[in-house]
Order: structure tokens, then C-alpha cells, then sequence
């Protein structure tokens, strides 16, 4: 459907809900009480082994001695035990294990851990202990570049270069513990266990075949040793709430390294409120301006106006290394010759404007607020050219890939990379300030708003005679937070390929990062593996940076899968559609007719019952994602079985899975914070549950559940509102925009008036009643009216709600307007013709019951 006609769609009437069927369902699913957190992710530890009784009676005591060594009321090691709330958690913890510090951040008790080795080397492996029978989530690189979820229950199961580990220390699950109360006789404790950097070392952990969990520590450089470590290991512990738990052993990282902020302290950039468009996918390396433009212009008149574009790899000026006599090697590695872009970028008309031009019709003739390009952090992804005219101050040397083992354990195929084989021109890092800052101040005066650096895990490989992988990396992100801060006010950067803690933890000004590995729209095996990916990864990275789930097609069979997920992201959404290959239809979802987007508050993440399933391998769960919007919550359900990566293959794989539908209970409460949605601090729990495929309304009392069945690539979202208690027998709830994916992010005001308070006390009814907030009830109000609801919402479309009476009047600003009411779902309808007028934000919407 083009233009404009899917907001002119008149309301339809949704499905009744069944109270029969729903009451049977809850007696098998008891739900437990509403969880409230002050905030959401935070990161792990572990206990971590040492040497040297030297060590120990300067900076800690010894594992081996005999009395208990209690660092914390939560978190100690005692008997070659670590001990969690009087859970081991591992056993046989060697006797040279020192710890260092305790801390407590928040809600998370935690030690500091460290060793220290006989001899100094570059690389060294230490076992912590045996781990087993402890269900663990672990988010590890499967690619240099790229993380992705591993589930298990002992320490073999614990993939190579673990950065993230998560353990419940009681057996089963919590939603299964719970009373209705919210307590449970065998408290849950979550443990974060978070490898760190110390000085030019990195650490990550691993599984053995004797179920240990080992702490690898590198420094990338065979000049670089040591044989001393203090602060290589965070471990810290929270009852009840996993999320709290990863956020406060954030922040005591954060508060120990000093050397990265935390993603609610950092500048978002513009680009993440607005629906954009990537030439990635639509042009490849083949993108011309000319290109570009039809892109904008196919998106523009279908009715889906990008508002952002990332011109991706092909704009810039490479060349491969052989003469013309040479022969030809096989996949020639390109490098960067120049700044400025290569002559496809350049008009006939006037050539030494270069990509001002696309980047000016881009903003004059079709209404662009931002145009981010696309380079390698090394320039390019051969890096730049030694000696080439023009760059000589960059210093350039060619420089060969040292690929971690570890990372050669899941991905051997770096050993023969045509980056390892080929090398790279590496900018000396005293020059690399300069090279990002004259290249971004060309690209800011053709008025590019920002960059998506990409190839960022390569720094880690190029160490050797820099003082280490760590300490590269850091000067190159010294230098290009610089840069950014310096030619892209907006802080316009994007990471990619940037998923070691190398670089995440040195990042101070980034707000955005790619949260997987790419959307690849002719692989069939990688779309439900995407989804899983994005979700979990989003657990850790969502601390430091706003997770990006990437671009997508929206022709495509798995458009509205891709298209739901990234809707309730928190993140940014764009496309990468060839021009006049679009579903406008999907996208009216998703954008406004202004080009904005209903973004979610937060990083979306999996629900607390999904975090130590399996949903991508297990044959039986569904993943379920929760957000965050002002006056709602967002719950996605996607059936992700099928497909994973495969440690025995080391790639991607389809395996068996059933083509039945699987099925899960969704609560009100799976939206982890829907709480802090509530207008009442007293708020009981009760929820109203719209399903965004059917329109079906369905209300879920505090302990209600509800049965959700997916087969593989489908999915469901829901729009989860807390119920506000008006007076007795009158309660209501915003949705939002119906027809959107994320409905709930359009409601960006609430306030409550009842008025008739003291009438109904004088019958009896012992309703005292209140005035929400702080804004006047409406002058023009009715005078039957016992309550008026005030609502600010963004957008256009089918504005929807839940009442359990039918309203008598609802308004627009000071008009009455007609609305549509279904007494059997309580579901209320009203229609916004167009975008707010002028200066207006917001639609002024009035509810009188």
C-alpha cells in the first residue's frame, strides 16, 4: 500500500476475549509477584587463580590457608570453594588464588580476583575451578568480530572467549519457586562473572573437558609479559533480580577500570529516533550516487521517508597493492589510497564537490537530517597503503594478523583469512589522531553528520610492537573518540565488528554498536539465529552502548520477523531495501509519515524465564523479549528453534527441530519493569495484554497468564499496559498507535482526574479517589464525567485503549471526536487523522467516563 492510505484505514473491531479459556489456562502457570528494579543490565565475575604467597601478604589472603576467608556477606572463597550465599558454586578453586578487593555496588556483593605465575609470559591459562550443575548463560565470540549466546550447566559447555557469564545458583527456574508473594523459600542468586582488562593483558574465560572453568589471559605481544595480576576477574552476586545484578557488577567494573562509561551516561545520536536507510545490502560495494539517490526516492514516495542514510563500503578511494605487471593473486586485498571519495562520487557537473553533492540532494530534496559514511577503523579493511602519495604523515607499515587461539577455536577459518595472509598498512597510533581527523573534518564539510567504523576487532590482532593488543586499541579509540567529538558534534558513530572487551571497555564516547553479526538476506539458516543473537548479546553490551540489531529487507519471507524484533530493539531501524523493493505496508508499521520511529526506552532484552533456556536449540522454548516505553511495556515472542552455531562445525547450522508450534505462558510481569509504567505507586499487578497481529485485547490480573504457540520464523508482540483503578467498576489503560508494532511508545503523557471522589464515599463505596499528577482536569469537561484521562501522543493512525465502561466522550484538543467501543473486549478506538499540526508535538487526546 503507497502513500498515505494505511492511516486513513478505519478502526477494526478486535477479537473478544474468552474468560473461560484464560481462567483454565492460569491454574497450570501460577504467576509470581511484579519485579521492581531500579535499572536494568549489568555484567559478571569470577574467582580467578594466583600464585605466590608474596602476592598474598601484600594484596590478599590465600586460598589454602585454613580459617574462612569472608570478603563479603554475599560472595567468598573459603576450603577451595566459592561460595555464593552458601551455595558453591566452584569446587577445587587452586590454592594460589588471590583475592583482591571486595565491593559492593548496588544490589551486587562482589570480589576482585587475581594471580600471579612463576615465569612472565604474553599468554597465560589458569584454572578457577570445577564448575557443574550450575545452569549459566555465556555470551562468547564465535567470530573475531561477534558474540553469540551458549547455555549449559558445567564448566565443559563454556565456549572459548567467554566475556560475559551468567549463573543462577539454585537449580530449576524462579518462575517455578515463586508463591504468589513473590518470595521463595530457596532464594535465587545471580552471579555476573566478568573478565576484564589489567594493564596491556585481556582476560576471558573458558571450559575444559574436566569441566574447570579456566581464565585466559593475553597480551597480544610476545615482548609483552607479565607473571603478576591483581584485577583480572570481577565476580559479583544479587538476589532475585538478574538485571540488577548485571548492572551493579557493571558499575563496579566501571568504578574500578575508569576506562569506559555507561551507556545511560553517553550522548545517543540523532539517527536512533528515525527510520534510515543503508546502501549495504541494495548496492554492496557497487554504490554510486546515482544509487543513493534512488534509494531515497523509491522510500520517500512509497511513503516510508528515511530520515537517515548510511552510505556504506564504496564511496571511498582503494587499490590493491599489485602493478599492472604483477600476477594476479586471488582476492587482492584493497587498501585506502585517500580521504576523499573515488570518482563515482564525483558529478560530471562539478567534480571537486565529490560527495557534498549526494549529500546535499539528500538533505534539500529529500528532507534528510543525517548522512553517516561508512569506513574500516584502519581506513579500509586492507588499512591504508604504505607510502601512497598524499598519506606519507600516517605512517603506515604493513603489519600481519596474530589471531588469539581462542578465537581460532571457533573461527579456524582466520588462519588463512586473506586479512592474516595479506596484512594490513597499519597507521602508526601517534598518527592515527591526525588521519581520523583530517578525514572526518573533509567528511564534515560535506557535510556528513557521522561514521560507522567497522572492522574494529582487527586492532586486538595487530599488537605486536605497539605494547600489546589493549594498549593499540586504546590509542586508536583515544584518537577516534577525539575526532568524533571534534567533527560530529551529534557524537555520529556507529561500532561494528567491535565485540571484545578490548574496545569495550575503553569506550567512553561511543553510544551505538552493532549488536551481531550481519542481517544476511540470502542465508536462510541466519534469520532465527539473528534474533536469538541480538537479544542475548544485548544483555552486556546494552551496559556500555545501545545495541544496533542491524538492517533488514522489508520484501522478503522473513521481513515481519526481522521488522518485529527491531521494533522493539530500543535501538535504531533502517532498511537496506534495493530501490522499488519495499513492503510499505510492514514499514507504515514502523515509521511515522514524518520519518520518526516509536523507539523503545531501553536495550530489549530476553525475559528473566528465557535467560538460561535455549531457544535457538533446545527444541521446546520461545524466546521472549521485553522493552520499556513510558507509560507501557513491549513483550516479543519469536520461535527461534532450528538453527545455531555448532561447535563441532564451528559455523552456523540448521539441526532438527519440530515443525509443530511450541508453546509458552507470556504474564503481564514478563515485562521486567512494567512497574515504573504505572501511574500508582500502589498498583496490584494488573496488566492489559494487546496482541499486535489480531487486535485482540486480553486483560491478565496479576497472576494471569496467557498460552502463546509459534512455529519456527513466526512471532507475536504485545503492547502491556498497567491497569489504572478510576473509581469502582471503572478502570482503564493506554495502548497507542494500534497498528504499530510498538503501539505503547506513541503515549508520551498521562494524567488521571477523578472527580466525583467524595459522592462515592458518601454511598459507601470506600473509593477515596485522587487527581493524578499535577495538570488541571479539562475546563470543558462534562458534567456526568466521574474521571477524565489526558493522553499526549505521538503519531497519527488508530489510536487505541482499554475501559471497562464506555467512555462518554473523548476529544481532540477541544473537538469532540467519534469513537468505536467493543463492550466485550473494552477495547476503545479513536481515530488521528494526520501528524500533529505545526509546532505541536502531540495529539492532545481526552477520555471522559
Amino acid at each position: 500500500m503507497r502513500g498515505s492510505a494505511i492511516y486513513a484505514r478505519l478502526p477494526s473491531p478486535p477479537l473478544p476475549i474468552k474468560p473461560p479459556y484464560f481462567s483454565r489456562f492460569i491454574s497450570f502457570f501460577p504467576s509470581r509477584s511484579v519485579a521492581v528494579s531500579p535499572r536494568l543490565s549489568s555484567p559478571v565475575s569470577t574467582p580467578f587463580t594466583t600464585f605466590c604467597s608474596k602476592a598474598a601478604s601484600e594484596s590478599g589472603s590465600l586460598v589454602g590457608e585454613p580459617k574462612e576467608m569472608t570478603i563479603t556477606k554475599t560472595v567468598w572463597v573459603s576450603d577451595r570453594k566459592l561460595v555464593i550465599k552458601d551455595r558453591t558454586v566452584l569446587s577445587g578453586v587452586p590454592e594460589n588464588v588471590i583475592s583482591s578487593s571486595a565491593v559492593s555496588s548496588g544490589p551486587v556483593d562482589g570480589i576482585f580476583l587475581g594471580t600471579q605465575f612463576s615465569e612472565p609470559s604474553c599468554r597465560h591459562v589458569v584454572s578457577l575451578g570445577t564448575l557443574r550443575d550450575v545452569r549459566f548463560l555465556a555470551s562468547f565470540r564465535f567470530k573475531l568480530w561477534w558474540m553469540a549466546q551458549k547455555m549449559g550447566d558445567q564448566g565443559r559447555d563454556i565456549p572459548h572467549e567467554t566475556q560475559f557469564l551468567l549463573l543462577e545458583s539454585k537449580d530449576g527456574s524462579q518462575l517455578t519457586a515463586m508463591d504468589g508473594s513473590g518470595s521463595s523459600s530457596d532464594e535465587i542468586v545471580y552471579t555476573v562473572f566478568l573478565p576484564l582488562v589489567e594493564g596491556p593483558f585481556r582476560a576471558c574465560l573458558q571450559g575444559n573437558s574436566r569441566d574447570e572453568l579456566e581464565l585466559c589471559l593475553e597480551s597480544g605481544d610476545d615482548d609483552t609479559k607479565s607473571a603478576s595480576f591483581s584485577h583480572v576477574l570481577f565476580v559479583g552476586a544479587a538476589s532475585s533480580d538478574p538485571f540488577a545484578a548485571i548492572s551493579g557488577a557493571i558499575d563496579a567494573v566501571k568504578s574500578r577500570l575508569k576506562s569506559f562509561r555507561h551507556r545511560s551516561d553517553k550522548k545517543l545520536p540523532g539517527v536512533v529516533d528515525y527510520f534510515g536507510w543503508c546502501t549495504w545490502d541494495a548496492f554492496y560495494q557497487d554504490v554510486t550516487q546515482e544509487g543513493v539517490e534512488a534509494g531515497l526516492r523509491s522510500l520517500t514516495t512509497g511513503g516510508a521517508p528515511p530520515r537517515f542514510v548510511i552510505i556504506d563500503d564504496g564511496w571511498q578511494s582503494v587499490g590493491s597493492d599489485q602493478s599492472s605487471e604483477e600476477p594476479e593473486k586471488p582476492s587482492p586485498l584493497l587498501r585506502l589510497t585517500g580521504i576523499k571519495e573515488n570518482g563515482k562520487f564525483q558529478s560530471k557537473e562539478d567534480p571537486a564537490a565529490g560527495i557534498k553533492t549526494i549529500v546535499q540532494t539528500a538533505k534539500d530534496k529529500y528532507g534528510l537530517k543525517y548522512v553517516y559514511v561508512w569506513h574500516a577503523i584502519t581506513g579500509y579493511w586492507g588499512g591504508v597503503r604504505p607510502g601512497v602519495e598524499g598519506m606519507e604523515d600516517y605512517n603506515s607499515k604493513m603489519q600481519y594478523p596474530k589471531v588469539s587461539p581462542g578465537v581460532v577455536e571457533n573461527e579456524p577459518g582466520m588462519k588463512t583469512d586473506v586479512l592474516t595472509m595479506q596484512g594490513l598498512g597499519l597507521v602508526h597510533p601517534k598518527s592515527v589522531y591526525k588521519f581520523y581527523n583530517e578525514l572526518h573534518r573533509y567528511l564534515a564539510a560535506a557535510g556528513i553528520d557521522g561514521v560507522k567504523v567497522d572492522v574494529q576487532c582487527i586492532l586486538e590482532t595487530l599488537g605486536a610492537g605497539h605494547g600489546g593488543r589493549v594498549e593499540l586499541t586504546r590509542q586508536y579509540h583515544r584518537a577516534l573518540d577525539a575526532s568524533i567529538a571534534k567533527n560530529f558534534p551529534d557524537n555520529g558513530c556507529i561500532a561494528c565488528m567491535s565485540h571484545n572487551t578490548d574496545a569495550l571497555y575503553c569506550s567512553k564516547q561511543t553510544a551505538v554498536v552493532r549488536a551481531s553479526d550481519d542481517f544476511y538476506p540470502r542465508d536462510s539458516v541466519s534469520h532465527t539465529i539473528h534474533i536469538a543473537s541480538v537479544a542475548y548479546n544485548s544483555i552486556f553490551l546494552g551496559e556500555i552502548m545501545l545495541p544496533d540489531w542491524d538492517m533488514f529487507h522489508s520484501l522478503h519471507p522473513a521481513a515481519e520477523y526481522h521488522a518485529s524484533a527491531r521494533a522493539i530493539s530500543g535501538g535504531p531501524i533502517y532498511v537496506s531495501d534495493a530501490p522499488g523493493k519495499h513492503n510499505f505496508e510492514l514499514l507504515k508499521k514502523l515509521v511515522l509519515p514524518d520519518g520518526s520511529i516509536l523507539r523503545a526506552r531501553l536495550p530489549g532484552r530476553p525475559t528473566r524465564d528465557c535467560l538460561f533456556s535455549d531457544p535457538a536449540r533446545d527444541g521446546v522454548s520461545l524466546l521472549k523479549i521485553w522493552n520499556m516505553n513510558k507509560y507501557t511495556g513491549v513483550l516479543g515472542v519469536f520461535n527461534c528453534q532450528g538453527a545455531a552455531w555448532s561447535s563441532t562445525e564451528k559455523k552456523n547450522m540448521f539441526h532438527q527441530t519440530t515443525s509443530e508450534a511450541l508453546t509458552c505462558a507470556v504474564r503481564g510481569s514478563d515485562v521486567h519493569l512494567v512497574s515504573e509504567a504505572a501511574t500508582d505507586r500502589d498498583w496490584k499487578g494488573d496488566c492489559v495484554a494487546f496482541r499486535h497481529r489480531d487486535g485482540e485485547l486480553v486483560l491478565l490480573p496479576f497472576r494471569a497468564a496467557m498460552p502463546v504457540s509459534l512455529k519456527v520464523l513466526e512471532h507475536e508482540i504485545f503492547t502491556v499496559s498497567p491497569i489504572k483503578d478510576l473509581a469502582p467498576g471503572i478502570r482503564f489503560a493506554p495502548i497507542g498507535l494500534a497498528d504499530m508494532f510498538n503501539a505503547g511508545a506513541a503515549v508520551e503523557g498521562l494524567t488521571y482526574h477523578v472527580l466525583s471522589a467524595a459522592s462515592m464515599l458518601e454511598s459507601g463505596s470506600g473509593f477515596g479517589g485522587s487527581e493524578s499528577n499535577e495538570a488541571p482536569p479539562p475546563a470543558n469537561r462534562g458534567p456526568d464525567a466521574l474521571a477524565i484521562i489526558c493522553m499526549e501522543v505521538k503519531g497519527c493512525g488508530r489510536f487505541g485503549a482499554y475501559s471497562s465502561v464506555r467512555p462518554r466522550r473523548c476529544s481532540l484538543g477541544s473537538v469532540d471526536v467519534e469513537f468505536a467501543y467493543d463492550s466485550s473486549s473494552g477495547f476503545l478506538a479513536l481515530h488521528l487523522e494526520a501528524m500533529p499540526k505545526g509546532d505541536q508535538r502531540v495529539h492532545n487526546v481526552v477520555v471522559e467516563v
